[in-house]
């Protein structure tokens, strides 16, 4: 290991043998393992439910405070309401629970997120709401860098990961609803 290698963080060649185990994740019909509830940059609450509106996002969550992507007039993009993360590429890459932020997106779910399975306006359903794959690409950022390493923010973004959409999908909420731990994100 060089001296630039953080043992709490995946490699690039852990990354690219893990790609066919993340690729086959299911394509529809999985549990949303964890949520994810953000009340503010760096806070994390993991509660068993979550309020979904079209108006508001998730209830309370800094979306409607602070949104990292505004429309032109100044209002939040509805299309970064709900991020969702693959479980496998959580699992792979945050590595360091007790001292290393989660990564923050409310959904966690072992389900194939690329473009191929869920192209820019699929629907899911998640519990009672219904939510829609956007057009705005997740792309990992400096913080990702900072928390779980560059060999995989690397990985993430590279020409030919792309597709897969790595970092996750993010989606506008279409349809108010409840959703809860364990309950199944599913196409329709």
């Amino acid at each position: 290991m060089s001296q630039h290698e953080n043992p709490n963080h995946a490699s690039l060649a852990e990354c690219e043998a893990a790609l066919e185990a993340i690729l086959a994740a299911p394509k529809t019909n999985a549990v949303i393992e964890q949520l994810c509830f953000r009340p503010d940059y760096g806070l994390r609450e993991f509660p068993d439910t979550l309020e979904l509106t079209v108006a508001q996002g998730i209830i309370g969550e800094r979306w409607t405070k602070k949104p990292w992507l505004i429309l032109p007039d100044g209002a939040p993009d509805p299309r970064i309401q709900i991020s969702i993360l693959q479980k496998r590429i959580m699992d792979l890459c945050w590595r360091d629970r007790s001292h290393t932020p989660h990564p923050g997106d409310p959904f966690v779910v072992d389900m194939d997120l690329s473009a191929e399975n869920l192209p820019v306006g699929t629907q899911l359903r998640a519990g009672s709401a219904v939510i829609e794959v956007s057009d705005k690409f997740n792309t990992a950022c400096v913080k990702w860098r900072d928390r779980y390493g560059n060999d995989s923010l690397r990985w993430i973004n590279k020409r030919e990961n792309r597709p897969y959409r790595l970092r996750g999908v993010l989606c506008k909420i279409v349809q108010d609803g409840t959703v809860n731990a364990g309950d199944q994100l599913v196409k329709l």
